[in-house]
């Protein structure tokens, strides 16, 4: 079986390149250890960075948790309505959670799998280059 490899091009706001490159069994802790590294290094800023957290809808909300939480691998809306409540400390409903997963599915940002029972998303972006690549699942 081959090698896979990921390579990761960041630009920071002072012009600086850093670029990661990764080959071998890659895991979803591992990918998730390389994005932290990326964000300490000031590589990665999310849209809803600029906001307050009390100003942010709910919707925002449970995007800046996909984001940060869940941007690699498949997740279930249990997952994310648990990572809300303990990020915010504040309850949401999981039909709450559901509709807009739903809505990110239509705006092209999650991928879904599975049956109503067995729901899975995953999001369709990365980062590289400061910019951002849809890639399919």
């Amino acid at each position: 079986m081959p090698n896979n490899r990921v390579k990761i091009n960041v630009n920071d706001e002072e012009g600086n390149k850093i670029t990661i490159s990764f080959e071998g069994k890659i895991t979803r802790n591992k990918v998730l250890q390389v994005l932290d590294f990326v964000e300490i290094l000031g590589g990665v800023q999310t849209a809803n960075e600029n906001r307050t957290v009390d100003s942010l809808s709910k919707f925002d909300k449970i995007q800046n948790i996909i984001e940060r939480k869940f941007p690699v691998g498949w997740f279930s809306s249990q997952e994310v309505m648990v990572a809300y409540e303990d990020a915010f400390d504040e309850p949401v409903g999981l039909s709450t959670v559901s509709t807009y997963l739903s809505r990110l599915v239509e705006k092209n940002i999650l991928a879904r799998s599975g049956s109503v029972t067995e729901r899975r998303y995953k999001m369709k972006r990365i980062i590289a280059s400061n910019e951002e690549r849809r890639i399919q699942p």
